[in-house]
């Protein structure tokens, strides 16, 4: 049996990014009732916000289902007092030391994975106990690496390193990406982009279809002095342009950041001046469809990539 599909005991070896503004329950359990691991985004959440995410998500799916955290968020300490009350069975951690929370999550029975975007932090994240890990390439939307690795690269390094499961992420939207990196190495995959635009994501309407016009080139990682991340060219990019034109400071690039920008592009609709986050995949994205026919299409994909390899050289 695949070896992602019997630590999550799901149907196929895909998982659903956990991303902020985007993954609420409707999507985390659309996606874990089509077969494949659906995750709440916790990085965008209140902890009371989560709570109820959490146990809407628990009566709208009998199917496993996961909690994304990123470790260097706010209210950490009362993200895991709930995850781990409320039963929650997987939980994703990213953007942090994995040493600082996967042994408390161990002992109350979660599976654990973290998310890591070079080899040595996949070294450091098995060393930690983790059960799984995802590698993602700097092909992804949202904060990224600093080692802009790409996800062909990474896999089959990481895959040389490690011994536990290994999850790739990065650039994968189709059933022919899923088999190009399983044929590297990895166990399963993980999505992002893909799932933006679905009809189930809480994305705002508007950033979904900002979604379906990005082209080769429209993105672009940027702001690496505060934590890398993955942009749609729009104006609020733009000013940030401008802003490095004058060598800026760290303090400068937080004050035109602000708060809550990716909140006002992704989950308000704000096209302008919002922090619009997508991967380079976004280019080969047409069509908001429901989660389950986006699992549905990766797998009959795959099958059929499968069946049509080339013979020989």
């Amino acid at each position: 049996m695949n070896r992602i599909c019997a630590l999550f005991q799901i149907k196929y070896p895909i998982v659903q990014g956990g991303m902020v503004w985007n993954s609420g329950w409707r999507l985390a359990s659309a996606v874990s009732n089509a077969g494949g691991l659906g995750l709440i985004g916790a990085g965008s959440m209140y902890p009371e916000v989560l709570r109820t995410h959490i146990a809407r998500c628990q009566k709208a799916t009998e199917r496993p289902f996961g909690v994304n955290v990123p470790l260097l968020y706010p209210n950490i300490e009362e993200i895991m007092d709930i995850i781990i009350e409320m039963k929650v069975k997987i939980v994703f951690t990213s953007a942090g030391n994995p040493r600082l929370y996967t042994q408390r999550l161990k002992e109350a029975g979660i599976t654990v994975v973290h998310v890591v975007s070079s080899v040595a932090f996949a070294l450091k994240a098995e060393q930690a106990g983790v059960d799984a890990i995802v590698a993602e390439g700097f092909e992804a939307g949202g904060h990224n690496g600093r080692e802009e690795t790409t996800t062909l690269t990474l896999i089959p390094m990481v895959q040389q390193a490690i011994k536990c499961p290994l999850i790739a992420a990065g650039g994968i939207a189709t059933g022919t990406g899923m088999l190009a990196t399983m044929v590297l190495g990895a166990d399963g995959v993980q999505l992002g982009s893909r799932f933006v635009a679905s009809v189930e994501s809480s994305a705002h309407q508007l950033f979904k279809e900002k979604v379906l016009s990005v082209k080769e080139g429209d993105t672009t990682l940027t702001l690496k002095e505060l934590a890398p991340v993955r942009l749609i060219k729009n104006k609020f990019y733009q000013d940030l342009q401008e802003l490095y034109q004058q060598n800026p400071t760290k303090e400068e690039l937080q004050k035109l950041l602000g708060r809550a920008r990716a909140k006002r592009g992704m989950f308000e609709g704000d096209l302008v001046d919002g922090e619009l986050e997508i991967g380079q995949i976004a280019g080969l994205i047409s069509e908001v469809k429901p989660a389950a026919e986006i699992v549905s299409d990766l797998v009959r994909e795959y099958n059929h990539a499968m069946g049509h390899l080339p013979e020989g050289l």
